[in-house]
């Protein structure tokens, strides 16, 4: 019997993929669980990921004109029931403060001492306060558009809280517009979510299915919600973000009304669009490997370590010293428009612990440099998208020549092995035995590995979600928009089907 290989991430994704997660986060330093159940700590290594994140969003919003604002973290509980299905769809999500002030009691204790005169929600989202100051600034059709976005945090009480993929408080950015007509909207709508796909693509090298959700599936109070799907290791989808057309519904439950070059007082046709902090279990769960984290370098919180060899007191100076020039010369480069991030770890740290903790924080790029290395003036690079023990010498020269391009073969790997993945298990199904078979766990020890995505007709049934989320935790994910008109007959109804649509089960 052979020997099982050593990982650093115990257990294996094979093993027990739901718990591998939480350890990949935990040994990369990611994140841990906070005090207060449902939230989590962002650590260093995880924030400088969402700050790049913003980095290239920003950039984003600001071409298209978006400016960035920032609106109160409480809505008044009026505000919320102004819009019906908005409030239907978040109330059990809600956070509720209904006291101010504390008092100690006869027994010492802390209590809430005054009621408010209206309850104030922690917002889940910020469409109803958003939409009351929008009323007050706009007036004319020369105020339109009018694009604001804010990076915020929200509440939404999850009762099955994993950090990353569904915490009690999250951070995100939301993007709020009005526009003078529907087909102005529209056309935001499909831009913002074009925006995160290539974000997604580019950046992320995440493979993503953008579409359309179903009307069971839209954001509460939407006339058409947009969005990116992508598939994970362990088969399940995730949405990576939304972007929602919301008509004149809350427009006119807010009151947002502009005089026409017509002069004629018209209602504004709104969008709202976002992504959060999701989007790092996205990366985590796409790329890591049973050894920890794999970063993709245009979004890594670094790019390079170097770690030098200080063995001997005597060569240490001079080890340092070569590993600093280096590090000027490397942080010079340009790549995609930014410098490249380098680290020297020069911990007083045993030499395999040191690797070993880079391994799992998924650094792109290692560099050892050692008194031998400089006489021959060149250094060993291992990249953490191949094995650990596959190491390269390259001159001085010739890294700091080639490291970009490095990069970017980094870069496209983890894309292109993430999308082979993908497409390997998305299946096209058209009877219901096999997509009950599909979806029905082969090892009930591992109730979370199932066949995939399903590209299977659907005749637009709301009951036939229901019933199959009922039975297999299933849900349409999206129509896709790139999925061909072809006529066909829903296998749960046995009626015409214009479209497949992808079923998958979800986070």
């Amino acid at each position: 019997m052979s020997q099982k290989a050593k990982t650093a991430i115990t257990p294996t994704r094979e093993e027990d993929y739901p718990e591998w997660y939480q350890q990949v986060v935990r040994a990369g330093e990611l994140a841990e669980n906070a005090p207060v159940r449902g939230c989590m700590v962002i650590k260093p290594w995880g924030f400088k990921l969402w700050e790049n994140i913003q980095s290239h969003l920003n950039a984003e919003f600001k071409k298209i004109g978006a400016d960035n604002a920032y609106f109160p973290l409480f809505i008044p509980l009026s505000y919320l029931e102004k819009e019906a299905k908005h409030v239907e769809g978040f109330a059990k999500e809600c956070a509720v403060v209904t006291h101010h002030r504390l008092e100690l009691d006869k027994e010492g204790k802390l209590i809430p001492a005054s009621p408010l005169e209206e309850p104030l929600i922690v917002r889940p989202t910020s469409e109803t306060i958003i939409g009351e100051m929008f009323a007050k600034w706009i007036t004319s059709y020369r105020d339109l558009p009018l694009k604001i976005n804010q990076w915020a945090n929200v509440v939404r009480w999850e009762m099955r809280p994993r950090i990353f993929l569904r915490t009690a408080e999250f951070l995100w950015q939301e993007g709020h517009t009005v526009h003078a007509s529907s087909d102005e909207a529209l056309e935001q709508t499909r831009e913002m979510l074009e925006i995160y796909n290539r974000f997604g693509h580019d950046v992320l090298a995440l493979p993503l299915i953008t579409g359309e959700k179903t009307e069971s599936e839209r954001f509460p109070g939407a006339i058409s919600t947009y969005t990116i799907e992508a598939m994970m290791q362990d088969r399940k989808a995730l949405q990576g973000g939304t972007s929602h057309f919301l008509g004149q519904t809350f427009s006119k439950s807010a009151g947002i009304t502009f005089r026409a070059d017509s002069g004629e007082e018209q209602y504004g046709w709104t969008t709202s669009w976002g992504v959060t902090t999701r989007l790092i279990g996205a990366m985590v769960m796409t790329h890591g490997d049973d050894d920890g984290l794999i970063l993709p370098p245009r979004i890594a919180s670094s790019h390079i370590v170097i770690l030098p060899v200080l063995h001997k007191e005597e060569t240490r100076e001079e080890v340092l010293s070569y590993c600093k020039k280096l590090t000027e010369e490397l942080t010079a480069l340009d790549y995609h428009g930014n410098k490249i991030d380098v680290i020297i770890d020069d911990r007083d740290v045993r030499g395999g612990e040191k690797t070993w903790s880079w391994i799992k924080k998924g650094i792109p790029i290692r560099l050892e440099v050692g008194p031998r290395d400089i006489a021959e003036d060149k250094v060993m690079l291992c990249r953490r998208d191949l094995s650990h023990k596959d190491k390269s010498f390259l001159k001085r020269e010739e890294l700091i020549e080639t490291l970009p391009k490095i990069l970017d073969e980094i870069q496209d790997t983890l894309y292109q092995r993430a999308l082979a993945h993908r497409d390997k298990h998305i299946v096209k199904i058209d009877d219901k035995e096999s997509f009950y078979a599909f979806f029905t766990p082969k090892n009930k020890n591992k109730p979370e590995i199932h066949g995939g995505f399903a590209l299977t007709h659907w005749c637009g049934d709301p009951a036939v979600e229901e019933q199959i989320q009922k039975d297999l935790s299933v849900t349409i994910r999206c129509i896709p928009f790139d999925g061909e008109k072809e006529e066909g007959t829903c296998p749960f109804t046995g009626k015409p089907s214009s479209q497949r649509v992808i079923f998958a089960k979800s986070y």
